[in-house]
């Protein structure tokens, strides 16, 4: 297989392949990091490649093994990963990529509410106060209590102290506004997390990796406040610094806000390695692969002329040339050259004046036969021929 024909046959199409595929790994890894799930992926990848390798070098045995144990993967897969699989189903939201989304504008009730959370951390009463955005939370919170009051610290207060019958579990807050109170959330698979992360700290987490809500948690033992966004839990170390991120999560999203040269340059330089490094990834599994995939060509080859009697020659055209379009297996059709395939017509019949030969299947000559023919355009070619010498003798007469 020539690897620069492949790549020389490189269409528009093969970018935009190789592109999606990027893209989707890329937030494949992202979603799983972490987790078991992503350890799952690695050695199904790495039983893919020793399973490429084994029907590569025709390990007969080994390669019916494999194809016998992949049924029973893709069935443990869906069982043992299905909360998983449910999360990259619900991560795929056009409406939030394509910024449609409209949140409820900030107002006077921030600051009272930063103010009330930093009053509990002061006192060391734990809490998780879930930040509603575009995501709906009740499909994955449970045993929520329906209440309807404003978010101030006196509300704060009497919802997460000890002797509050709600005060175990989460707070909902949308658009300022506390709508159910103990609710439980689910806790995050990922593993390697610090010792000193507790419940709330998993659950705050485990919601953020599910949907776009922020959870500010406020630790009962060390008395400090963090938040949790898309997987991520970052240290709020005092009050402005909470308004300023509830302000955030609140603001209005769209494309009023930023253009989309700056949202383009953040996609292309935010975690610049992994995606680099995914794209690699992909670009090399295209290589590898791409010579497997079904391919049509079109090469433009010359017309050969064979058995052309002695006494005659060709007038016109002198280099007469064919497209044909040929289909096969893209190692096999992309390494078709003017070289290698060519045209022959056999003209011992010949005769002065134009004759038309029609470009048949049995004409074209290919260097073997694992490419199948589809067309040949122009499907007939018109020649003039005319006797060796005709031309000087009748000049001569001319001239006497």
């Amino acid at each position: 297989m020539s690897l620069f024909a492949i790549i020389s046959n490189f269409r528009i199409q093969d970018g935009l392949d190789i592109l999606f595929l990027t893209v989707v790994a890329y937030h494949l890894f992202v979603w799983f990091q972490g987790t078991k799930a992503l350890k799952a992926l690695i050695g199904l990848l790495i039983l893919g490649a020793v399973f490429t390798m084994a029907k590569t070098w025709g390990l007969f045995l080994t390669t019916w093994m494999f194809q016998f144990m992949w049924q029973i993967l893709i069935i443990l897969i869906v069982v043992l990963f299905q909360s998983e699989i449910r999360q990259v189903l619900e991560k795929v939201n056009p409406l939030q990529r394509l910024g449609f989304r409209r949140l409820a504008t900030p107002g006077g009730w921030v600051s009272g509410f930063a103010g009330g959370v930093f009053e509990l951390a002061r006192e060391k009463t734990g809490a998780l106060i879930i930040i509603q955005r575009w995501d709906k939370v009740n499909e994955y919170v449970t045993e929520g209590q329906r209440l309807e009051a404003d978010a101030t610290p006196e509300v704060l207060q009497a919802i997460f102290q000890k002797e509050s019958p709600i005060h175990d579990g989460a707070l909902v807050l949308k658009q300022g506004q506390i709508v159910e109170v103990a609710c439980y959330l689910p806790l995050t698979p990922a593993e390697g997390l610090p010792r000193e992360w507790g419940t709330r700290h998993r659950a705050a987490l485990g919601l953020s990796e599910r949907c776009d809500a922020w959870v500010v948690i406020v630790s009962e033992e060390r008395g400090e406040v963090s938040l949790a966004r898309e997987g991520q839990l970052q240290p709020v170390p005092t009050p402005q610094d909470l308004s300023t991120l509830v302000r955030e999560a609140s603001a209005p999203a769209g494309p009023a806000h930023e253009g989309w040269k700056e949202r383009m340059r953040f996609h292309l330089t935010h975690r610049w390695r992994t995606k680099l490094i995914t794209f690699g990834l992909v670009s090399l599994l295209w290589l590898i692969l791409a010579g497997q995939q079904n391919f049509d060509a079109k090469v433009t080859v010359p017309v050969e002329i064979k058995h052309l009697p002695e006494q005659m020659e060709i007038v016109k055209p002198l280099n007469a040339q064919v497209t044909i379009t040929v289909r096969g297996l893209r190692k096999d059709a992309s390494t078709l050259e003017k070289e290698n395939v060519y045209a022959e017509i056999n003209a011992s019949g010949a005769y002065p004046g134009e004759m038309v030969f029609p470009i048949t299947r049995h004409m074209i000559q290919l260097p073997d036969d694992r490419v199948q023919l589809l067309d040949i355009n122009p499907p007939e070619v018109t020649f003039t021929f005319k006797e060796k010498g005709v031309k000087k003798e009748v000049q001569n007469q001319s001239s006497q």
